[in-house]
């Protein structure tokens, strides 16, 4: 079910320090199967080496415009063409002063100059540049011509200021990135609701129980419903992740706190995505002190935690309601056993103990189950391509 035509993003690359974090944003780019051909000026390989770009886009990397071609073409209007969007990350307040005034007198702004596609610009300067009438009027120019700003954050910068100015998250650039490459937007209008990550039960006020699920699944079912036009709500359990640009996002701990912040956005919710990791049980008795080490062993007795997916399942009306099933064996039968008991509309059944795939990893390989009867395998992908396909599923069936 996956398109074999790649997206392509044409990545100008500017001289400022932040030039290094745009080997990260070609990396995630990469993992989510988008073709990547970057675009350096002069300075900017002051800062990285273009062999480094080149090892992680598996493309070569252009410098200068007059270098002999590597086939019968122009270059830059090669670039200019394939192009599905163009990213300038970081910006420097030059190329932005470039482009708002139609200087083009190198690789990347003659590329800029000659593209029909969309560009994104990520600045990332010294925050008195920043603030320069001179830069700001330049990027409210663009801003009117229809050029997209990613806007820097705010923090120390490199020269030891403190001020807006820093290059934005790398994962929010991309995730904006990934979201405009999405023609799609199936889901406008529509309200969706995910829960991610793990929870935990308390058994003292130093120690709990938990699992390792680190929510990465959910997040990136978060990112590509968001990326269709969809509200979404996610409601996750304890982990490092950032929030999905544009995403509503409620922090829990427990199953209680869950189960409350899920009923409060259930009714009024037309997607219900349950991939967080909820903990099954939880210690009978929760201790007020910290339990001192005593004797070898300590006993714990423990009881059933709340099944947040049954009662969901119980509840649903017009809410399609999709739960996960992790699996160490039996998975189909295991996952279409919890698909009826639960009143579920799809299960989507991954395999844990799989090295490749499990528990942190950022690819997964899953098998979707319908309550048609429908059976749907799924190649190793990355888990934002388990969401598109799984989206595609929920919209078409």
């Amino acid at each position: 079910m996956i398109s074999n035509s790649k997206k392509t993003v044409v990545m100008g690359v500017t001289g400022g320090i932040a030039a290094y974090k745009a080997l990260d944003i070609v990396s995630r780019l990469i993992k989510n199967s988008i073709e990547v051909h970057v675009i350096m000026t002069d300075n900017a390989v002051k800062f990285v080496t273009p062999l480094s770009f080149q090892s992680l886009s598996q493309n070569m990397v252009s410098v200068d415009t007059f270098s002999e071609p590597k086939a019968f073409e122009i270059q830059h209007i090669s670039l200019a063409k394939k192009a599905d969007i163009m990213l300038i990350a970081p910006a420097t307040a030059n190329i932005i002063g470039k482009i708002a005034n139609g200087i083009a007198d190198d690789m990347l702004s003659t590329t800029v100059m000659a593209t029909n596609a969309e560009v994104f610009i990520a600045p990332a300067m010294n925050t008195n540049m920043y603030k320069n009438t001179i830069v700001q009027n330049n990027i409210k120019k663009l801003k009117n011509l229809g050029y997209k700003f990613i806007n820097p954050a705010s923090g120390r910068l490199a020269c030891g200021d403190t001020g807006e100015g820093k290059l934005a998250d790398t994962d929010q650039i991309t995730s904006i990135i990934l979201n405009a490459l999405n023609s799609k937007k199936d889901m406008a209008g529509k309200k969706v609701l995910v829960t991610a990550g793990p929870t935990i039960a308390p058994i003292d006020p130093v120690r709990f129980i938990s699992n390792r699920s680190t929510g990465k699944m959910g997040y990136a079912i978060a990112e590509e419903a968001q990326s269709r036009g969809a509200h979404v709500v996610l409601i996750s359990g304890p982990t490092y992740l950032d929030a999905p640009f544009g995403v509503d996002l409620v922090k829990v701990s427990t199953n209680e706190e869950m189960l409350n912040a899920v009923l409060s956005e259930f009714d009024d919710s037309d997607i219900v995505i349950k991939s967080a990791a909820v903990a099954d049980y939880k210690p009978k008795m929760y201790n007020v002190e910290k339990i001192k080490k005593q004797d070898d062993i300590l006993n714990l007795e423990f009881v059933k935690d709340i099944d947040i997916l049954k009662l969901l399942g119980s509840k649903k009306k017009n809410q399609k309601l999709i739960g996960f099933a992790a699996e160490s064996s039996n998975l189909i039968n295991n996952a279409r056993e919890k698909l009826q008991k639960k009143n579920l509309d799809y299960i989507v059944a991954n395999d844990i103990t799989s090295k490749e795939t499990g528990f942190a990893s950022d690819l997964n390989k899953v098998t979707i189950l319908c309550k048609n009867g429908e059976k749907i395998s799924l190649d190793t992908m990355t888990k934002r391509q388990v969401a598109k396909e799984l989206f595609d599923i929920i919209n078409n069936i």
